[in-house]
Order: C-alpha cells, then structure tokens, then sequence
C-alpha cells in the first residue's frame, strides 16, 4: 500500500494547482513518503510535450516531473478515458506514465493511505 495518491484533474495553465499538486508530490517524497500519481480529466494535459508557460507569464511543471526519479516517484498514471475523450495518445506524453482505465480507478485508490486531489 502506497501512502500518498495526488490527483492531477486541473489543465496546466491558468491556476497554480498543477504546480501546487507537484509540490506537494516531491515534498511528500522528500520526506520518505511513497508517492503515486494519477493524471485524469483535464490534468492530462499537464503530460504533453513542448509546453511553454512562459509565454503566458506562468511557471510549468517540465522541469519537476523530469525530477520525479530522482524523488523515487515512479508509480505514474493516466486516466486512459480521459486522454481518449481529448484525442491524445502516449506518443504526446513527456513523461512514461501507465495507463489505467476506469474500471481500475476504484481499485488504485484502495491502494492509498491518503488521496488528494487537485
């Protein structure tokens, strides 16, 4: 049982979630807790490659989810629905990440002692 599931549910622009969600992933992970994360909804797009947040004065995410192994985070999924339903592939990802549909969303959550989502 892992300790900790961050939901990714937010786009990458527009609000600071995806950033705060991260944060607290390699915190959490700094501190010895072990970190999964779910990309879901809209939140997939925080997984496509050749983002440029800078060019509407926000700060990405690229860099830190390239980080993730140096943190030991890397149980990482993706709400297959949700990238069928935005027409995107594994192809458009900048990060591997395991496909999860929904008739397994239940369980992955039973797998974690705490769940948050963003």
């Amino acid at each position: 049982m892992s300790d900790i599931l961050i939901i990714f549910r937010k786009p990458p622009a527009g609000t600071s979630w995806a950033r705060e969600a991260m944060d607290l992933a390699l915190v959490g992970a700094a501190f010895g807790q072990q970190v999964s994360l779910l990309f879901m909804g809209d939140g997939v797009f925080q997984l496509t490659q050749n983002q440029q947040p800078d060019v509407i004065g926000q700060k990405g995410t690229q860099a830190m989810m390239q980080a993730l192994p140096m943190y030991d985070i890397d149980q990482v999924f993706v709400h297959q629905d949700s990238m069928d339903t935005r027409g995107m592939s594994p192809d458009n990802l900048n990060i591997s990440c395991q496909a999860i549909d929904s008739k397994a969303l239940p369980g992955l959550l039973q797998q974690h002692k705490q769940v948050f989502n963003f």
